[in-house]
């Protein structure tokens, strides 16, 4: 989602009590302890809210980076998104803001913008999701921030691009729909499907965390930074892979083909006699193991199903052979049965089965964030790391929890550089110093 200047309305610093809940803020922004991680030492500015910046600056954050999370006096949207809650907070808050810092500014107070100002001077990545031209009036556009902070790392996430699609509210839905995404989802018979997540949003937000890395690597080669752009519909057709690339490259226009696969078969859920079973066959001798196994063996010499190019022609004639075999045994049975053999097969979970089956797995998926009583259970960083793994020091912040902090830590450092400098500087150097 997208955000226009009105977005961030007028209104006084105060946020409120403390929540007990939640530690009493320290000095410096990291306050629980020196940042480790690959990213340590990085500072982010993130002015995004909703879904795709705030996924992207919480995975940096995971690794690492400070992330001083801006909001309006109204806070970020997705802390009203209700229901589902965990102690009157919204989870679609919590699943995306740990280990971050909460500041209230309203960019139309003269000194709420000097410090957001001072926070770019002091941060290595400015990271926002507002409208095409909604950062014009406050001078913190792209053209603007190149020119005072040069070697800021500066990420600009829109819904639909700057130019025709400027004017478009950059909600994942919508990309769902004009990506084509909608076109290739659901039963063939029915209607076009949404996913169940905002996808693209997660998808953008992934993008633009490999883009923040690749651009600082850059930067410690020419000492500049530079502006990224990314936009939803962008993310959506380069997600979509082989379907758009189907299209471009020999004009193939996909259509929906329920839960089959364009190109694979059997690749798909198939009824078991309690509940439906997934069966994935990439190859023909996985397809020999599975009709072995089902008692079929000699499908496999079929002419009509030896190979998948055949049998994806003969689909219709296959299927039900299947089906009558897999109606023998619960999905249970059959998984079992068919993992032992080599055939990639899973039962379709709910999202509390499928919790509780990646822990069953050993992988762990639940993590902690936060320390004692406050801390909240979140979904583990998906990535792991041999020799700097990533931390959950810090619970999603309430609003304005570490303002204080904050601004004491840029009073600090303007202090000790006897102005607010006009540039962050490298890490490890001075800044001005290329």
């Amino acid at each position: 989602m997208t955000l226009s200047a009105e977005d961030i309305e007028a209104g006084a610093h105060d946020s409120g009590q403390h929540d007990p809940r939640q530690p009493e803020p320290s000095s410096w922004p990291m306050s629980q302890s020196t940042p480790t991680g690959p990213l340590a030492g990085v500072v982010i500015a993130d002015f995004s809210r909703v879904l795709a910046g705030p996924y992207c600056t919480m995975l940096l954050a995971d690794m690492g980076a400070t992330v001083i999370k801006v909001e309006g006096p109204g806070g970020d949207d997705t802390r009203q998104w209700i229901p589902p809650h965990r102690d009157g907070v919204s989870t679609y808050y919590l699943a995306v803001n740990r280990n971050k810092h909460s500041l209230v500014l309203d960019l139309k107070d003269a000194e709420d913008l000097r410090t957001a100002q001072e926070l770019l001077s002091a941060a290595d990545v400015f990271v926002e999701n507002f409208k095409p031209g909604g950062l014009e009036k406050f001078g913190l556009d792209a053209e603007t921030v190149a020119r005072r902070w040069p070697e800021l790392v500066h990420v600009s996430i829109t819904g639909f691009g700057t130019e025709g699609g400027r004017t478009m509210p950059g909600y994942d839905l919508l990309a769902q729909g004009v990506s084509g995404f909608m076109s290739v989802t659901g039963d063939p018979e029915g209607s076009p499907q949404r996913a169940g997540v905002a996808m693209f949003d997660v998808i953008t937000g992934l993008h633009a965390a490999v883009g923040i890395l690749g651009a600082l690597r850059e930067r410690e080669v020419s000492g500049v930074g530079q502006h990224l752009a990314l936009d939803l519909l962008s993310s959506a057709l380069s997600g979509l892979v082989n379907q758009t690339t189907g299209y471009v490259a020999c004009g193939n226009v996909p259509r929906r083909l329920g839960n089959d696969h364009p190109s694979l078969y059997p690749y798909g859920p198939f009824p078991a006699k309690d509940r439906e079973l997934i069966v994935c066959i990439g190859n023909d001798r996985q397809f020999s193991r599975l009709v072995s196994r089902l008692g079929l063996p000699e499908l496999a010499a079929d002419p009509r199903f030896a190979t998948m190019e055949a049998r994806n022609r003969h689909r219709d004639e296959l299927r039900p052979q299947l089906v009558k075999a897999l109606a023998e045994g619960t999905a249970q049975e059959w998984f079992d049965a068919l993992q032992a053999e080599g055939v990639p097969c899973s039962p379709i979970l709910g999202i509390d089965e499928g919790v509780e089956f990646a822990a069953s797995l050993g992988l762990e998926p639940v993590v902690e964030t936060g320390r004692g009583d406050a801390a909240v259970p979140t979904i583990r960083h998906p990535v792991s790391y041999s020799r700097t793994p990533a931390s959950y020091p810090k619970q999603p912040p309430t609003l304005g929890e570490d303002h204080e902090s904050v601004l004491a830590w840029l009073a600090e450092r303007r202090e000790q550089h006897g102005h607010a400098p006009e540039n962050p500087g490298l890490p490890g150097k001075p800044a001005g110093e290329s």
